[in-house]
Parts: structure tokens; sequence; C-alpha cells
């Protein structure tokens, strides 16, 4: 273990909520672990904003274990900050160097707007779930046994690769155009490629990218930017799975 420590100036996002103007405001702290994680300096951040009177920094986490996503932030313009295949949460201070400045800022995007300081509001994800995120089997008393349907791996193995999507929206942040596309296809393909999926097939993809589109997320940029940035690595050929589908839907 480390035992050197850390000195670090932090650039940080301060927004009282989404009609409100920002700005950023500077911080410094010092005796930072380079094992601890980034949320733990943020932790310690916020004591010493209360020990001094201050307000603390508003900044959303649950699981710390790169499975919710939630814990979301900017970091030094890349979502997630440095690093890739993790989340902010599994982000440790050694990636940063003593006498570092940190800029740390909220998704932006018209799709999230701020509640708080780095806090956004993702429930337009949410919504898009619920226009068409589910299957119309029968799982209450009448489970079938999981060998009862054979799926061809390579299928079985893609679906779960886009099952992997935590929703965590760093493909919006990083989009020039605040795309969903990514988690959007996610969601899509890994029904798309199931048998259990196909029921509710063209309806699902018609409704989830109408409620994308309503939810105010722009265009694919096609710049790959999203599966760059995603902590889970989701692959951009499902959005050209998700395209495939939606022209079928309109087919029939």
């Amino acid at each position: 273990m480390s035992k050197e420590r850390m000195k670090l100036k932090l650039k940080v996002w301060r927004q009282n909520g989404p009609n409100e103007k920002g700005k950023i405001e500077t911080y410094k702290v010092s005796d930072i672990s380079p094992d601890s994680s980034f949320l733990e300096m943020m932790d310690i951040l916020n004591e010493q904003l209360i020990n001094e009177g201050k307000e603390p920094v508003e900044f959303d986490h649950d699981c710390r274990e790169g499975i919710c996503g939630s814990c979301s932030m900017f970091i030094n313009g890349e979502a997630h900050g440095p690093g890739k295949r993790m989340t902010t949460c599994q982000l440790h201070m050694r990636k940063f160097n003593d006498g570092d400045t940190i800029t740390i800022e909220p998704w932006k995007a018209k799709g999230f707007p701020v509640i708080k300081d780095l806090m956004v509001d993702r429930t337009a994800f949410d919504r898009i779930m619920s226009a068409g995120g589910f299957i119309s089997v029968n799982t209450s008393g009448n489970t079938q046994d999981a060998n009862a349907i054979p799926i061809n791996k390579h299928d079985a193995d893609k679906a779960m690769d886009a099952a992997t999507c935590i929703g965590c929206g760093a493909c919006v942040a990083t989009c020039k155009n605040a795309s969903a596309m990514l988690f959007v296809s996610a969601k899509v393909s890994q029904f798309a490629l199931l048998p259990q999926g196909q029921v509710e097939a063209v309806e699902r993809v018609q409704n989830m990218v109408k409620q994308m589109d309503k939810e105010g997320f722009g265009n694919c940029s096609n710049t790959g930017a999203c599966e760059v940035e995603c902590p889970k690595g989701i692959s951009l050929e499902n959005i050209a799975r998700m395209n495939r589908e939606y022209l079928k839907s309109g087919m029939g």
C-alpha cells in the first residue's frame, strides 16, 4: 500500500437546480491517499466543507461496486474519469498525481437535467425502458426450465453482452449530440437476440425509439465515442441491430 499523500486542486461544478445558473467552484484538499477511491476523496472534500460551515457537494452514488452506474461524473473531460471499463466509484486516486488540478462536472444533456451540483435526473432512461423494455412471458408459477428453449450460443452471448449495460448515461454525456442510442440499442438487442423477445419486437423498438426522441436526446454522431467511454464496453453493433429492427418493424 502506498504511503504517499496527495494535495489536489478540485474545480467542481456547483448548481442549485435545473433552472439555476451553475458555475465552477475551486477547492483544495490534502492528505489524500492514492489508494482512496474517487468517491472517498469526494467524501473527504464534503467533510471538509461541512467543518467549514459550507454546503457539501451533491453527488449520486449507491453500490460503489461498479454495478448501478449512479456515481456518474465527468472528470477532466472524460465520462467516469481516466481509465477504461470502469465507473467513477471504481476509479482510484493513484490515477492522478500530487498537485493535479481535477475538473469535476455532471452529465450535461437536455435529457439529464441537473438536480443539484453533480447529480442529474436520469429518469428519462426509466421512461424509455417502460415504453418497451419488457417481455410478456408468464413467469408467475409457469416458469420454464432454462434448457426448454434452445438458443444459439453466439446469440445468447451477444444478448448477455448487451444486457450488461447499467444505464449510467456515459454514452449520452460523451456524445457531442447527447445521443442515447447506445443505451437504447443495448436494451433492444438483449431482447431482439432471444426468442422470448419476439412477441413485442415490433412495438418495443418503435416505442423505445419514440420515447428516446421525446426525451430530447440527439441522433447518433457515428464517432464511436460512446463505446470507448462505456464502462461496460457496450458495442456499437447494437446500434446497427436496433436500426435493422426499426426498419423491419415498419415493413409488417
